[in-house]
């Protein structure tokens, strides 16, 4: 099946959205024994969710890189990451989607949330054809997800590290029924329409 070139692929739930993020294990663990974020945490600052994990593991060394060891999936509400993508703008300029320069720089600047389109990732981090989505949150869309959206926090890091042990052992099969369940998450043109270029 050939899957669309802008397209989030989640694990979800009637109510809610999985995303990862990689911190160092300062902010991580208390996270994940709180079920929020510590009060180290900026809420000022912007953070970048992310629902794929395989990107996630390239973004982070499979947990490995200094400052990204502890690797954290969390559920968040579906009302509060649509907000986001309501009111986020594409982090770069695109002709198509923005009526000139200076209207997307004022669009990014105004907005709370933003938008990139990396390639995706398989199993031994190589990238594929298609985008998976980074949603930058910073402002109130930041506090909002710390303080609002937060439904859970787990630590996925020793899934990680399982997963990465059978790639480099060349099972890369067995590493595959290991990954979340990521499905086509339901965003149409109401929400994705002003982040997908036209002939995308």
């Amino acid at each position: 099946m050939t899957v669309p070139k802008y397209q989030i692929r989640a694990v979800h739930t009637a109510s809610t959205v999985t995303v990862y993020q990689a911190y160092d294990p300062a902010i991580g663990i208390p996270a994940v024994r709180d079920g929020r974020f510590p009060a180290a945490w900026k809420r000022d600052r912007m953070t970048w969710i992310k629902p794929s994990f395989l990107w996630m593991m390239y973004r982070c060394g499979w947990g490995a890189k200094e400052g990204q060891q502890t690797v954290l999936a969390v559920e968040i509400d579906r009302v509060g990451f649509e907000w986001a993508l309501r009111h986020a703008c594409l982090s770069h300029y695109v002709p198509e989607l923005h009526s000139g320069q200076a209207e997307w720089k004022r669009q990014l600047r105004q907005a709370p949330a933003r938008v990139q389109w990396d390639p995706e990732r398989d199993l031994r981090l190589a990238p594929l054809p298609y985008r998976s989505l980074q949603l930058g949150l910073g402002g109130a869309a930041s506090a909002r997800y710390a303080d609002e959206w937060t439904v859970a926090i787990e630590d996925v890091t020793p899934l990680a590290h399982d997963i990465h042990r059978l790639v480099r052992a060349g099972d890369v099969e067995g590493a595959g029924r290991l990954l979340p369940k990521e499905l086509p998450y339901p965003a149409g043109g109401e929400l994705l329409g002003h982040l997908v270029r036209p002939e995308g």
